[in-house]
């Protein structure tokens, strides 16, 4: 069943292989679990940065965005959304206040994981959805990693875990970036044998950088690899795929259950 919500080409990331294949395969999975259009809900997106999700988020609700770090917010704001500065282990929004939360290569940056997790469980609305995608597998661990400032990567059992720990039915978790793999592997651990990484900005690093800036690819390379996402993200919609460099998950926060009590 092909995804009624179209990807929108608003910002440079949306013509980037790798931003254009997430949110392909997010978009995809939130019209399968979800649904597909707004529906007057309320969405989350946590971990916001500069609201390079926000406008594909926004075909399901009204998006507010929640983000730590001060610097991408001016860029958030001046594309016209709502985003606040916030911690991701104490979001300032009450109890049960949106219909879908986001978690969107969030999770990895932050220490206190736990925290995280009790917090967007918090928000959400019995009956609600999380959507959550994190790198995978640290053996994979890179360069990448150390710009972002990671502190782990997952594998889907661990996340699964994690998340059923908390009351979340996961009726979808993933490997993603599976069709590359074996180069993506391959570039990962030759560099780190050669010792050759990118040279990227990173917000970590740099005061003049507000996110961790994209590896350039050719526009060659930039549309074959675009391709190989487009048929990934098909054989997403139909099973969880066994391996790759990222995973996504869709969570289903339980309706509340009220027990009559007898006469």
């Amino acid at each position: 069943m092909p995804s009624s919500t179209p990807m929108l080409i608003q910002i440079d990331e949306d013509r980037h292989w790798w931003f254009a294949t997430r949110t392909r395969a997010i978009l995809a999975l939130l019209d399968k679990y979800v649904g597909p259009g707004h529906h007057g809900r309320r969405v989350l997106d946590v971990g916001a940065g500069a609201g390079n999700m926000m406008h594909h988020l926004a075909h399901y609700g009204e998006v507010i965005g929640l983000e730590y770090n001060p610097k991408p917010i001016p860029i958030a704001r001046s594309r016209g959304f709502d985003v606040r500065q916030g911690s991701a282990t104490a979001i300032p929004f009450p109890d049960a206040g949106f219909d879908l939360v986001a978690l969107l290569d969030t999770l990895e940056h932050i220490p206190d994981e736990a925290a995280v997790l009790h917090e967007t469980w918090r928000v959400t609305k019995p009956g609600g959805w999380l959507i959550i995608t994190v790198p995978a597998l640290m053996w994979l661990w890179s360069q990448n990693d150390v710009l972002n400032q990671h502190q782990r990567r997952y594998t889907v059992p661990e996340l699964r875990r994690k998340l059923t720990a908390l009351g979340w039915h996961v009726p979808f978790c993933s490997y993603t970036f599976t069709l590359i793999f074996p180069l993506s592997a391959t570039l990962i651990l030759a560099r780190r044998l050669l010792g050759r990484e990118p040279d990227l900005a990173s917000p970590h690093f740099d005061p003049e950088a507000y996110q961790v800036e994209m590896e350039p690819a050719p526009p060659w390379l930039n549309a074959l690899l675009d391709r190989v996402g487009r048929l990934e993200v098909a054989l997403l919609k139909r099973m969880p795929l066994p391996i790759g460099t990222s995973i996504v998950a869709v969570a289903h926060k339980p309706e509340e259950r009220h027990v009559g009590h007898a006469p």
